[in-house]
């Protein structure tokens, strides 16, 4: 297969999608947290308490919609977590973020331990199963490349639109994105920024985690140790490179799902000639490039990591 006609296979886009899935909504989740002015630096570890939390409800007999709800509630506790110590206490938003994921990889790796001590591999679950559509599913192209993933993959699309909408056409998405850029003037209309930076940390880790449980119930059938691999600081950087704004926030997530897919199949065209190191560190690379180019114009919300405490201008 010739390097530009890797482009052309749906094969290709199939996968580029489904790595993209995660990225989705963890990027969706730090959008959200730092609209309204808070670095939630603890999404690695929230995307692998999801993934854990999720999958195991699921080995539990929760069901996979239990599986997303438990995900999810995880994330919201540990968005909690790191919106009590940044916002009223104003501690350090690197250092929480730092130390939240720190807490809920081990606490996801503990629980893990304890509750299956005896077992050398992970026991396997029914994960969501590639949804098929009628007539779409059976396009030629089209239907192997964008009709043939699972419920988690068209949540993820459906989501970037609602998110979209919220912060850009409803007062709660005025509002969130107000305490983002002058919480003073949040806080002379009476509204709480307390509850609404909060409000929006715990929903931001809510969709991170559930970028975690899709490794475990879509990508995966089981959990296990460094699955993460790094999805929550791509997040990070593809907050800024799509300028806050969700809809470029899908954009560079299937940029970046696009470099990886590439990457892998590039490996078995010249990979005995190419040291490996190279193609995986590429979309990277590619990643970081892309991240200077478009930063130097982004437009980030003015308070973002400013603490705020009531009574003072």
């Amino acid at each position: 297969m010739e390097f530009l006609e890797i482009f052309l296979n749906e094969n290709f886009w199939q996968a580029a999608i489904r790595i993209a899935t995660p990225l989705i909504f963890g990027t969706l989740g730090a959008l959200i947290c730092e609209r309204a002015g808070v670095l939630n630096l603890g999404i690695e570890g929230i995307f692998t308490a999801g993934a854990m939390s999720g999958w195991m409800a699921v080995w539990l007999g929760a069901g996979l919609a239990g599986g997303l709800l438990t995900a999810m509630i995880v994330g919201a506790i540990l968005g909690l977590l790191h919106g009590i110590l940044t916002v009223p206490l104003g501690l350090s938003q690197h250092v929480s973020g730092i130390g939240v994921t720190m807490l809920a990889t081990s606490l996801a790796y503990f629980t893990y331990r304890t509750t299956l001590p005896d077992v050398t591999s992970p026991p396997r679950i029914e994960a969501f199963q590639p949804l098929d559509i009628p007539v779409l599913s059976d396009l030629p192209f089209l239907g192997p490349a964008l009709f043939q993933h699972t419920f988690m993959t068209y949540l993820a699309f459906f989501l970037v639109f609602v998110v979209a909408w919220v912060l850009k056409s409803t007062p709660l998405g005025l509002a969130i994105r107000a305490v983002g850029d002058n919480p003073s003037s949040v806080d002379s209309q009476g509204m709480s920024v307390y509850a609404l930076r909060i409000g929006a940390i715990m929903a931001g880790s809510s969709l991170m985690a559930l970028g975690g449980a899709f490794l475990t119930m879509a990508a995966f059938d089981a959990f296990f140790f460094g699955m993460v691999n790094g999805r929550g600081w791509i997040c990070i950087a593809l907050t800024v490179f799509a300028s806050w704004k969700p809809r470029k926030a899908l954009l560079g997530a299937l940029l970046f799902g696009a470099f990886e897919a590439y990457q892998v199949r590039l490996q078995t065209e010249v990979g005995s000639f190419v040291p490996g190191e190279v193609f995986l560190m590429a979309p990277y690379i590619l990643s970081i490039v892309a991240l200077i180019i478009v930063a130097r114009s982004a437009d980030y919300p003015r308070a973002l990591l400013v603490p705020w405490f009531k009574g003072e201008r």
